[in-house]
C-alpha cells in the first residue's frame, strides 16, 4: 500500500459518522407549529394588558398553555414573539370582498359600525397601546402594527370613497388617501394617547362631524 493510499484510508475514517450518531438538525424534539396560532393569540392577550414593559414570556406561556421552552425555541426574545404576534393580527371583520353598500357613503360607513368589529379594533388598538415603548425603536415591528391595524381600516375607507365618486356623491377631485387616513388616525389617538375607549357614538361623531365635511359633504 502506498503513502497515498494510506492518507486517504484515515481521512476516509475521520470523516465517517458513528452509525449511532444523531444528525445536528435533529437534536431535541421537533417544533410543533400547530400551536403557534394559540401562542401568538395569548401573546396580544397579555400585551394588550401589561403592555410590552410588564408582558413576559412566562405570562404567554401561561396564558397559551405552552411550555416555556417551547416558545423560546420558536422566539428566541420577547420581541421577535411580538413582531410575529402582531404581524398575524386577525382582521375577520374585514372582507374587502363584501363590503357594506347602501347607496351612500354615510350609510356604508355606518354599516360597518357593528359590535364584532368595534370590539375587535379596540382590541387590536389596546395592542397598540402596549406597544408604544417598543414602536418607535423598532421599525420591523412598526411596520407591522401598521398593516395590521391602520392599513386595512384605511383600505375600507379608500374603497369607500372612491365608490362615492363614481356614483356621483362626491367631487372627484378629493383627497382620498387624506379623507380615508383621518378615522384610523384620530381613533388611534384617541386610544394611544388619551387611553379613552372607542364606542359607536364617538365613531358617528367623527363621521358626521369631521371625515364627511372633509370629503365635501354636509352634516
Amino acid at each position: 500500500m502506498t503513502q497515498l493510499d494510506l492518507d486517504a484510508r484515515l481521512a476516509g475514517t475521520a470523516n465517517a459518522v458513528p452509525p449511532n450518531a444523531v444528525p445536528a438538525n435533529r437534536v431535541g424534539r421537533p417544533l410543533d407549529l400547530t400551536r403557534d396560532a394559540d401562542i401568538l393569540d395569548a401573546a396580544l392577550d397579555v400585551l394588550a394588558e401589561e403592555g410590552f414593559d410588564g408582558m413576559t414570556i412566562d405570562m404567554v406561556a401561561a396564558r397559551a398553555k405552552a411550555g416555556k421552552a417551547t416558545l423560546y425555541r420558536r422566539w428566541p426574545s420577547k420581541t421577535e414573539l411580538v413582531i410575529d404576534a402582531v404581524a398575524c393580527m386577525k382582521n375577520s371583520d374585514l372582507n374587502l370582498n363584501d363590503l357594506p353598500d347602501t347607496g351612500t357613503l354615510r350609510g356604508d360607513f355606518i354599516a360597518m359600525m357593528k359590535p364584532a368589529p368595534i370590539r375587535d379594533a379596540s382590541q387590536k388598538l389596546r395592542v397598540m397601546a402596549g406597544l408604544v415603548s417598543l414602536i418607535a425603536r423598532n421599525p420591523d415591528l412598526a411596520e407591522a402594527a401598521r398593516a395590521a391595524v391602520i392599513a386595512p381600516r384605511a383600505e375600507i375607507n379608500r374603497r369607500f370613497l372612491q365608490r362615492a365618486i363614481d356614483r356621483g356623491e362626491l367631487s372627484a377631485d378629493i383627497d382620498i388617501p387624506l379623507v380615508s387616513s383621518i378615522s384610523p388616525s384620530m381613533i388611534t389617538y384617541r386610544t394611544m394617547m388619551l387611553g379613552k375607549p372607542v364606542d359607536r357614538d364617538y365613531l358617528i361623531t367623527v363621521l358626521d362631524k369631521i371625515v364627511l365635511p372633509a370629503a365635501g359633504l354636509g352634516q
